[in-house]
């Protein structure tokens, strides 16, 4: 039996993942301890794995300020992953180390920057995990960096043209990863590239936890990439309310609305704007609003929830209004319901691309989210038959894949390389 540590920090769409592999490798004797955030600790010790508190701690959702900027279209990224993440560097490598002493392996989140020093200085296996498609920054197929969505264009010009812009990438990044080498120069650790971009990978394994239809494998990923597909886990323990599978049983399928959990704490208008959408649509719909207060005076044919299982409310939908966070994108696909994706930061507005690629969604921007907007894609969404077909055709893939195994298989793979 082997101790894994798995790390990562964010939100329930960086969790969950995580969360179905370590089901998966304890299931498989192995001994899994999780290292995230203090908001985390029940739910990791509910499912009775070993937890210990990194930092840094989570922003708290009454700083409306610094929660508006890290989901900010332009800034959103740089705000999170400097004055955020490498802010706190030093303290969250000093919480691994702690935890790591007496592990065998570390599975970590792509943005857990301490990770890989820890894994270097105790000279243990690590893997990384790579929730979506556009980590890899690939030039054959690639990401759509949120500040520069012009830049779009460039895509259909193949991989030399878009390898520029990766270099312009790196070099927007260059000064981000001042506080990982200075640590790595403390510790005596070698030098590394743009730890942001393109030298942030294992060199045992790298674990591409989507699926195959989102993004496929490209000529420039790492060479130990394993695309596992989706890894899948939602707190069945929480059931549908009898009130909401009430309104569920009572008329037609409804328009999902919802944020996720990071982008929900900084809503906007968007609940207000799909509140009347529905209206004019004479639909019926489920919001979820997270800790946000409940709208006032809603019609009989919409309700609000602040927290359901999206495994269980999804296949319910006829459409799902969302913000195109990958753990959301994923249950979303899995579903077989065509998608409005309203994309704030982050991976988002890639995610959003791709899904509209794909043919099972459409999107409308953060800024253009009006009811005027919403009611004319939803109409085409729900009118075309091809975005259905589409969803429907995706949905048996994804349940085909079984992304918990692959990534099980692949980090076993690298516990027996290791006892060499």
């Amino acid at each position: 039996m082997s101790r894994i540590v798995i790390t990562t920090i964010g939100s329930l769409g960086d969790l969950h993942p995580t969360i179905a592999i370590g089901l998966g490798l304890r299931d498989r004797g192995h001994d899994i301890v999780f290292a995230t955030s203090k908001q985390y600790q029940s739910k990791i010790e509910s499912l009775g794995f070993e937890f210990h508190n990194i930092r840094p701690d989570p922003i708290s959702p009454e700083d409306e300020e610094a929660i508006a900027m890290m989901m900010d279209l332009k800034k959103g990224t740089e705000r999170f992953i400097r004055d955020y993440l490498l802010a706190n560097l030093r303290d969250t490598y000093t919480d691994l180390m702690n935890v790591a002493q007496n592990a065998d392996f570390i599975v970590t989140h792509e943005i857990v920057y301490a990770a890989r020093i820890v894994a270097e200085k105790l000279k243990i296996r690590w893997a990384v995990c790579a929730l979506a498609p556009g980590s890899f920054f690939s030039a054959y197929d690639p990401f759509l960096l949120p500040p520069f969505l012009f830049l779009a264009k460039l895509r259909p010009l193949g991989p030399t043209v878009n390898r520029g812009v990766i270099n312009f990438a790196k070099f927007v990044t260059r000064s981000w990863g001042q506080p990982i080498h200075e640590l790595r120069q403390e510790l005596g650790l070698p030098k590394i590239g743009n730890p942001i971009v393109d030298d942030k990978f294992s060199p045992y394994l790298v674990l591409a936890l989507f699926s195959s239809v989102l993004g496929k494998p490209q000529p420039d990923w790492p060479p130990n990439t394993v695309t596992c597909g989706f890894t899948f886990y939602d707190d069945e323990r929480s059931r549908l309310t009898p009130e909401l599978n009430r309104f569920l049983d009572a008329g037609e399928p409804p328009i999902v609305f919802t944020l996720g959990s990071a982008a929900v704490l900084a809503p906007g208008r968007f609940f207000q704007e799909s509140i009347e959408a529905t209206k004019q649509l004479n639909r019926r719909a489920v919001l979820l609003i997270g800790k946000n207060a409940p709208p006032d005076n809603l019609p009989d044919d919409i309700v609000a929830f602040d927290y359901v299982p999206y495994s269980q409310l999804f296949p319910r939908a006829c459409a799902i209004v969302h913000q195109g966070g990958i753990g959301t994108t994923a249950q979303a696909l899995r579903s077989g319901h065509p998608t409005l994706v309203v994309p704030y930061s982050h991976d988002q507005p890639d995610n959003a691309a791709r899904l509209e690629r794909l043919g099972t969604s459409r999107t409308v921007s953060r800024q253009n989210y009006t009811a005027k907007n919403a009611v004319k894609e939803l109409n085409e969404l729900l009118n075309n038959s091809s975005y259905s077909t589409k969803a429907v055709e995706i949905s048996r893939i994804i349940q085909t894949e079984d992304g918990v195994d692959m990534a099980c298989r692949a980090i076993e793979k690298q516990l027996s390389n290791g006892d060499r």
